[in-house]
């Protein structure tokens, strides 16, 4: 399948390059908003058709005919325009802002339940790198509360991170309940101003009753083993723990309360084009092409 990506900032330049690489899709296309932008002149290099007007350009390239897939990689309020624009013309759109006009996927927990749906949500950075977690401790037992804590590095925020970090907190809170089947959900993003900057680091606190550790531990291991097939720099920091609760969290539940547990990981990303501790990004574009790709295949298949 051929793909089309809106957006020429780091997000959908490190696409690009895992895009090039890939041998289940085919980028043929990058449209952004600075006609001086890096995203654009590399693009524009290894050959792909390119336009400095927006989606409104995107559609005018004869190339945009032949897509099948258009990945936005700009913001929560640009997408708005970008998917109805697309999808006028018939083409499916993976979105990578925290808009969430289609179902939320995360790609090793959902995505065989929305492959058909013509708009997809990749969450958020912190969506992605936490809700498999949470899905792998609900398939054990009932999450009564799930927090989630992602901490990236200031660096690796850019301008359209930073505008949507309200969007982020309570997307990710939205998808921690309906992805990660979490009673109740809470997003908190943190960005570290350390120099050297440090490698993504995101914690998950889940709230449980009685449970089976073993299963449970067992369950976060093997999710943690499924994402890291398409981001190879995601994994555990350290052994899930688990912590009794004394009192019980009656704001939280009727039911009760006995288990936290705690879950500590770290993305690395891969430096295809952004620096290894933006694992942040790197996940949101792994995401994204492994999405891509599951798409090609269902529609060779057909």
């Amino acid at each position: 399948m051929k793909i089309a990506i809106i957006g020429s900032g780091n997000i959908g330049t490190d696409l690009m390059f895992k895009a090039l690489l890939s041998k289940k899709v085919e980028v043929v296309a990058m449209a952004g908003i600075a006609p001086d932008s890096d995203g654009l002149a590399r693009a524009r290099r290894r050959g792909l058709a390119v336009t400095a007007e927006g989606v409104d350009g995107l559609v005018r390239l004869s190339e945009f005919e032949h897509v099948d897939i258009v990945i936005d990689a700009t913001s929560a309020g640009a997408h708005r325009h970008n998917a109805t624009t697309v999808q006028h013309y018939g083409k499916r759109i993976i979105d990578l802002t925290p808009a969430a006009l289609g179902p939320f996927v995360v790609p090793a927990v959902n995505l065989g339940q929305h492959i058909e749906a013509p708009n997809m949500n990749m969450v958020t950075c912190g969506g992605q790198a936490t809700i498999p977690v949470v899905a792998a401790v609900s398939s054990q037992t009932a999450v009564h509360y799930a927090e989630i804590v992602a901490s990236i590095a200031s660096k690796s925020a850019g301008p359209g991170t930073r505008a949507n970090i309200d969007e982020f907190t309570e997307t990710t809170a939205r998808a921690i309940e309906q992805v990660g089947g979490a009673a109740r959900g809470k997003a908190i993003i943190v960005l570290n101003p350390a120099d050297p900057p440090l490698i993504m680091r995101d914690t998950v606190f889940c709230l449980t009753g009685d449970a089976d550790h073993d299963a449970v531990r067992a369950s976060v291991e093997e999710m943690v083993a499924e994402v890291a097939k398409y981001v190879p720099g995601y994994r555990l920091k350290q052994d899930v723990q688990f912590t009794p609760v004394d009192e019980p969290v009656t704001t939280l539940t009727p039911e009760p309360v006995t288990t936290r547990v705690s879950v500590f990981l770290e993305v690395e990303g891969a430096a295809h084009y952004l620096p290894a501790y933006a694992g942040n990004l790197d996940i949101m574009t792994s995401a994204a092409l492994r999405v891509a790709e599951r798409l090609a295949i269902a529609g060779a298949a057909a």
